[in-house]
C-alpha cells in the first residue's frame, strides 16, 4: 500500500478486533509471550487483551481473523537515514519505506537526514532543515509507517539556545554525532547535555568511517560524549576492536544498538557480552539504511533471525530487541502489547516449507517468518508481504 495514513473518520472511535491469535508476543523481555488470543483496539490504542470468549467484540468496525498465526508489536527500525517522502537519493530508490513495511516494520527512527543533496551545515540552515523534516514526516506517513525524523547533525558553533529553539519547534532527535564537524568528546558531551536538557535524544556514530566526511569514533569518545544511544555498536560498517566493544557493553547504561549494515561477528560479540552482563534489555536493532550497502526491507527480520540462530537466543526474546526494548529506550508509545499503547502490529507465520515445527523454532534455525499483515494505529496497512517468504497461513479481514 503506497498511500499515506487515511484521514480519521468522524464520530465514534474506530474499533478493531483481532481474534484467533495463535501466539502473542508481548515485546516485553521480562515476559515475551502472553497468554491471550484476542486484542481489541479503540481509536488506534490497545484497549483490551485476553481471551475471545471473555471479551466484548461486538460493534467492531474491523475484525481480523488471525487464523491461528503469531501477532507481535510492529517492528521498530532504530536507525535509518530518510531523504524525502518515500525516496532515497542515496540509492536512487522509490518506495523503500513501503518495502520495509512489508518486512514488518511499522516505525522508523532517523539517525540524521545526512544523504540529502546539499545538506546545510551552517547553524541557521541545519536548524531550518531539522524543523522542516520533523514537519515533513509528521504530516506524511509513507504507507502509514511512522517515521520519526528531523535529526540535525551537530556542528561547531552551536550554542545552548540553538537546542532550545529546536526543541521548542518539536525536534526530538539528534543525528549521529560524528557525522558533522564535532568529533571531539568534550564538545560533543556539552552539546549532548544541552540536547538532553531540552528533551532531545542523542545517538553517536560508533566505529570506523562509513562515508566520506565521517570519521573514527572510538570507545573513549563514546563514553565521554554519553549519548542516549550507542549507534551501531557493531560498526557501520567497520567495527571497533573487541576490547572496545566489551568496554562499551560493560560501562554503558544506554541503549546498545546493533545494525544490519554492521559487522555480524561484532554483533554476536555484543549480544554475548550483554547476555553475560545481564544487559539484554539494552539491546536494540536498526538497519542503518539506506546506505552504501543498499536498502534492506527485511533487515530487521534478518537481524532477529541471525541473533537468535547464531547467538542462541530464544526467538521470542530476539523479537523484543526490535520491539519493546527499542520502544522503551526510544520513549515511544509503541513496541509493547499493553493496554493504552498504539495498536501497531505485525502478524506472521512460519514460512512455507521452512525448518522447525513452529514459527519460533523456524526463526531460531535462522529462517525468516512470513509476514501476513501489518496494522498501524488500529488500521490494516498491508496484507501478505511481497518481500518475505510466503507465510504458511495468513490473517484476513472478516
Amino acid at each position: 500500500m503506497s498511500d499515506p495514513t487515511p484521514a480519521p473518520s468522524s464520530g465514534a472511535p474506530e474499533k478493531l478486533v483481532i481474534r484467533n491469535i495463535g501466539l502473542l508476543l508481548s515485546g516485553r523481555i521480562e515476559q515475551p509471550i502472553l497468554d491471550a488470543d484476542c486484542i481489541i483496539a479503540v481509536g488506534g490504542k490497545i484497549s483490551e487483551i485476553g481471551r475471545f470468549a471473555d471479551m466484548d467484540c461486538a460493534g467492531a468496525d474491523t475484525t481480523v481473523d488471525a487464523n491461528g498465526i503469531t501477532l507481535a508489536p510492529g517492528l521498530i527500525d532504530s536507525h535509518v537515514h530518510p531523504v524525502i517522502g518515500d525516496y532515497t537519493s542515496r540509492q536512487q530508490q522509490l518506495n523503500w519505506i513501503d518495502s520495509t513495511l512489508h518486512g514488518g516494520v511499522t516505525t522508523m527512527i532517523s539517525a540524521g537526514e545526512v544523504h540529502v543533496p546539499g545538506r546545510p551545515k551552517d547553524i541557521v540552515g541545519l536548524k531550518a532543515m531539522a524543523i522542516a523534516y520533523q514537519r515533513f514526516y509528521d504530516n506524511f506517513r509513507p504507507s502509514g509507517v511512522k517515521v520519526h525524523a528531523g535529526a540535525p547533525v551537530i556542528e561547531h558553533g552551536m550554542e545552548e539556545h540553538d537546542f532550545k529553539e529546536l526543541a521548542d519547534a518539536g525536534v526530538r532527535l539528534l543525528g549521529e554525532i560524528g557525522l558533522g564537524s564535532v568529533k571531539d568528546g568534550k564538545t560533543a558531551a556539552q552539546m549532548t547535555g544541552w540536547a538532553r536538557k531540552y528533551g532531545i535524544q542523542s545517538t553517536i556514530h560508533t566505529g570506523g568511517p562509513s562515508i566520506p566526511g565521517s570519521g573514527l569514533i572510538d570507545a573513549d569518545m563514546v563514553l565521554e560524549t554519553g549519548t542516549d544511544v550507542v549507534g551501531h555498536i557493531n560498526g557501520g560498517h567497520s567495527a571497533l576492536p573487541d576490547d572496545q566493544i566489551r568496554c562499551l557493553c560493560e560501562t554503558c547504561k544506554q541503549a546498545l544498538e546493533i545494525v544490519h549494515n554492521g559487522n555480524e561477528r561484532a554483533a554476536l560479540l555484543t549480544l554475548n557480552t550483554a547476555r553475560e552482563l545481564g544487559k539484554l534489555d539494552q539491546l536494540i536493532l536498526g538497519t542503518d539504511g539506506p546506505a552504501g550497502s543498499g536498502v534492506q526491507p527485511l533487515g530487521i527480520l534478518r537481524m532477529i533471525a541471525m541473533l537468535s540462530a547464531l547467538g542462541n537466543v530464544p526467538a521470542e526474546v530476539a523479537f523484543c530487541f526490535a520491539t519493546g526494548n527499542t520502544g522503551r529506550r526510544r520513549k515511544l508509545d509503541t513496541g509493547l502489547i499493553e493496554v493504552g499503547r498504539c495498536a501497531d502490529f505485525v502478524l506472521m507465520d512460519q514460512a512455507q516449507h521452512s525448518g522447525g515445527k513452529t514459527l519460533l523454532e523456524s526463526v531460531q534455525l535462522g529462517n525468516l517468518p512470513g509476514v501476513a499483515m501489518t496494522i498501524i494505529d488500529g488500521r490494516v496497512t498491508s496484507g501478505r508481504s511481497r518481500n518475505t517468504p510466503p507465510a504458511g497461513k495468513i490473517a484476513s479481514v472478516v
